[in-house]
């Protein structure tokens, strides 16, 4: 396997490859060129398209960063807002009509805990590494991610969730859900109770 087919199939691997070094480096390029433009630029879709995002009908308000940017798939409608990181190390799938607030994070990586593992170590050419392995992230449709959200590696979001500002999402949450918190934690269904026809008072 290469070093690449390993970071997505989740094994560890190496991050000073050369073909990932490139892709990397590509990709932080793009992230600053994207950044530079104004939102009404059309030259913006080219820099997404460009990186290998996969999707065509969504919008990235800026500034944003991607880490490799072709390990990521966006739907149609959904949109992002000021600060949105992706670091998709494994598959980030992001479903369609997925409104994501400032200061949303999308963290495939994962680290070995134990220091001995995980500290960075000399190649025989010299090159410094580390050992690193990464989980897929999916979100499914229609959900929204509140500002401030960090989601980890190897965590599906059902359909049709919202996840509280300030959350950080460490494991699965079931669809239809409203979860908050530090881990995050499902609070309740989302149901027709919450439909704006009951609530006269917001209007």
């Amino acid at each position: 396997m290469t070093e690449k087919e390993k970071m997505t199939a989740g094994k560890i691997y190496d991050p000073s490859d050369e073909e990932l070094v490139k892709l990397r480096t590509k990709a932080h390029r793009l992230s600053k060129e994207y950044n530079e433009l104004l939102e009404t630029d059309e030259k913006r879709s080219e820099i997404l398209k460009e990186m290998g995002i996969i999707g065509d009908s969504f919008y990235l308000q800026g500034p944003v960063q991607f880490d490799y940017g072709c390990l990521t798939s966006i739907g149609a409608n959904s949109y992002a807002n000021f600060n949105f990181t992706c670091v998709d190390c494994c598959p980030v799938t992001i479903g369609a009509n997925v409104f994501m607030g400032p200061n949303v994070s999308l963290l495939t990586p994962m680290h070995p805990l134990r220091w001995q593992d995980r500290n960075q170590y000399q190649k025989q050419n010299g090159t410094l590494t580390d050992k690193e392995y990464a989980r897929p992230i999916t979100i499914g449709d229609n959900c929204w991610i509140a500002g401030n959200v960090t989601i980890c590696g190897g965590v599906t979001i059902g359909e049709g969730c919202v996840i509280g500002a300030g959350s950080v999402v460490t494991r699965d949450i079931p669809a239809n859900s409203l979860a908050v918190g530090v881990p995050c934690r499902v609070i309740r269904e989302i149901t027709e109770e919450d439909a704006l026809e009951n609530h006269p008072e917001l209007f």
